[in-house]
């Protein structure tokens, strides 16, 4: 059935079109589309405004193209959280129904990078510690972190104890209290440690999330860098109008 009935834009109109007949079951998860030529004809547009309706589906992360082979459907992500609020990825997993679970990859000391001096607002002679892990639902890996903390604002058995939350043990004195984050969100393609420790293959994208988390007193005690699964993982925000 044509969409011409409709005024707006074509290549908006095909990729509501698309969406609706993903959600109806239409085009199944993971399943193949039409070619190119099929599906242009079945919308009544032609291919170039197909091609541009395929493209902003592709970075909205609803479609995969893969080279010389076709369009997929991607699975919806089973992990969705809004951003404005600091929620731990532990909590994400369990809201869905599955186990959270930590693989402890390493930690190194070491003295600060120029980022670190900056970011930190640090000395020369202090020590940053910097801890790999990879988050697991029900024991499959979606997400891989990578975190930055100086080592004087933990306690001195932090990395020997492994699973213990980075939060938790910077709050252990009680002279720290994570106030805020400021959040910084990017979208990857294959990456080649990364998207191998996750078991992604190169059609699966990445979100990169850098995080600055802020004290009481507007100091950074923590950075992450955290990998995610596009396919397993979707964040928003909600904007009020001012």
């Amino acid at each position: 059935m044509s969409i011409k009935a409709d005024h707006r834009h074509l290549y908006l109109q095909v990729i509501d079109r698309l969406k609706s007949d993903i959600e109806k079951g239409i085009y199944k998860e993971n399943e193949k589309l039409p070619s190119e030529f099929i599906l242009s004809k079945e919308l009544g547009v032609s291919r170039a405004t197909l091609r541009e309706a395929l493209r902003l589906l592709e970075e909205e992360n609803v479609i995969v193209r893969r080279h010389g082979v076709g369009t997929f459907v991607n699975p919806k992500p089973v992990f969705s959280s809004g951003i404005e609020q600091l929620s731990s990825i532990s909590s994400m997993i369990e809201k869905a129904g599955m186990t959270p679970g930590t693989i402890f990859i390493k930690a190194t000391e070491d003295t600060p990078t120029e980022d670190d001096l900056e970011r930190f607002g640090c000395d020369a002679n202090d020590l940053v510690i910097t801890i790999e892990r990879v988050r697991t639902a029900n024991d499959e890996p979606v997400v891989y972190c990578v975190d930055k903390v100086l080592a004087k604002h933990l306690p001195e058995d932090f990395v020997q104890k492994k699973e213990v939350s980075i939060f938790s043990s910077l709050e252990q004195s009680g002279d720290i209290h994570v106030a805020y984050a400021v959040t910084y969100i990017d979208p990857i393609g294959y990456h080649e440690q990364v998207s191998t420790i996750l078991n992604c293959g190169r059609e699966t994208a990445l979100l990169v999330l850098k995080q600055l988390h802020y004290d009481d007193n507007d100091c950074v005690v923590l950075y992450s860098k955290n990998y995610f699964r596009a396919d397993k993982f979707s964040f928003h925000v909600i904007r009020k109008r001012v």
